[in-house]
Parts: C-alpha cells; sequence; structure tokens
C-alpha cells in the first residue's frame, strides 16, 4: 500500500479559503479601485486635450465662414485650443484642481489667507 494521507476535504477547504480572504480584508476592492482610479484619469486627460482642441476648432471655423478669412482663424485657434488643452493636463498633471487663481488643490487651509474654516477672520489666527 501507499503511504500518502487521503486529500483534504472540502469543508477544510473552504475554512481555508475563508480565513485567507479575511487575512486579505479589502485589499482586491482597493487594487480594482486604483485600476479603475488610473483609467478615469487618463480618460480625463483625453477628454481635455480632446475637447480644447475641438472647441478651438469650431471657433476657428464659425469666425472664418463668418469673416471670410478661409483657413486662418482655423489655424490660430487650433493652435490656442492645443495650448489650452496642454494647459488642462499640466494643471491636472501638477495636483491644480479647477480653482480660481490655481491655487493647490488640498493645500493647507490654515496658511491660506482669507476666512479660516473655524469663522475666524483675524490675520494671526486668533
Amino acid at each position: 500500500m501507499s503511504d500518502e494521507s487521503p486529500p483534504p476535504s472540502r469543508e477544510d477547504l473552504d475554512a481555508r479559503l475563508r480565513e485567507a480572504k479575511s487575512k486579505r480584508g479589502g485589499h482586491a476592492g482597493a487594487d480594482r479601485e486604483a485600476q479603475g482610479g488610473g483609467l478615469a484619469f487618463a480618460v480625463r486627460i483625453g477628454v481635455d486635450l480632446v475637447a480644447a482642441l475641438a472647441v478651438g476648432v469650431g471657433i476657428g471655423i464659425l469666425l472664418d465662414r463668418w469673416l471670410g478669412t478661409s483657413p486662418w482663424f482655423l489655424l490660430l485657434f487650433f493652435l490656442l485650443g492645443a495650448a489650452a488643452g496642454m494647459m488642462n493636463v499640466y494643471r491636472v498633471m501638477a495636483g491644480y484642481g479647477h480653482t480660481a487663481g490655481y491655487r493647490k488643490v488640498g493645500r493647507d487651509q490654515d496658511k491660506a489667507p482669507g476666512p479660516k474654516p473655524n469663522g475666524n477672520h483675524e490675520p494671526n489666527g486668533r
């Protein structure tokens, strides 16, 4: 006869799988969220570029038809749209949001000028 032990039962396998899943916790969901976040980030950059170019080309075509200056406004606004798209991508990559004055997103509110979150309006934060 052989010296091999019998294979583990299904209940034992289920118990070990449950234990492994509980040790892993929510990491599987976090991995999927991180992948989705990266995809959303890439789509946002692409949409920013294409939208800026589309608006620039649209304005250029409309001005050319209205004023009869065949390709000149189209070329000008194509370049302006490309520059605006690149500026939007730079703002996204540098961590600037759509805030006024190009202030960094998530900046420490205590150092920012203006009213404090707690309602204190004194300049020294007293």
